[in-house]
């Protein structure tokens, strides 16, 4: 069923386009489009980004390993490399730590109306964009491959059972999430 819109590209960008409506909308009624919100959780003061994300990730975890295991999906990891995580990281941060938003927020705030995210956010990542690809061939093959371990997944590289380390990091997680609900934050 789903893997019949590798070809359906069309369909794929009203998917995309529905879903990211949805994603925003969903952000906003987070308020983690708010700089306030965000810069909050950079003080350590408001966990309520974490608390998304945490959700998003146990969400996006059972579902993708449970629509794996029907069949209806498949798994195409991107290759990486510790060069390629240390200079998105760093990329995202300078971004993140200057505009207070990253790249999803940033569009939910455009949404909800924030001229800063639409100028600083939308423009930022383009020029952002139009500098890393400039530079990218001068890159690729050096600082970008420093450290490649290849599409490999954590269930593929510790030899287990995807659901085991499904059921692990979501109680760990949800583990978290209680604590941080607990303690107020």
């Amino acid at each position: 069923m789903l893997t019949n819109l590798h070809s359906k590209k069309g369909v794929q960008l009203v998917l995309g386009l529905f879903t990211g409506i949805i994603f925003g909308f969903l952000l906003q009624k987070g308020g983690v489009t708010e700089y306030d919100i965000i810069l909050k959780q950079l003080l350590l003061r408001d966990f309520t980004v974490l608390k998304i994300m945490l959700t998003a990730v146990v969400t996006g975890m059972i579902g993708v390993y449970f629509l794996k295991g029907l069949g209806l999906a498949k798994l195409h990891p991107k290759a990486g490399s510790v060069g390629m995580n240390v200079i998105g990281g760093l990329l995202f941060g300078v971004g993140f730590a200057t505009l207070g938003l990253c790249p999803g927020t940033a569009m939910g705030a455009v949404g909800s109306g924030y001229m800063d995210a639409l100028f600083g956010g939308m423009l930022g990542m383009v020029v952002g964009a139009g500098i890393f690809a400039a530079i990218y061939p001068k890159i690729s093959k050096t600082i970008l491959q420093k450290g490649y371990f290849g599409d490999i997944t954590f269930p593929e590289l510790l030899k287990l059972n995807p659901w085991i380390l499904v059921i692990i990091f979501s109680a760990l997680i949800i583990l978290i999430l209680y604590l941080l609900e607990k303690a107020g934050l």
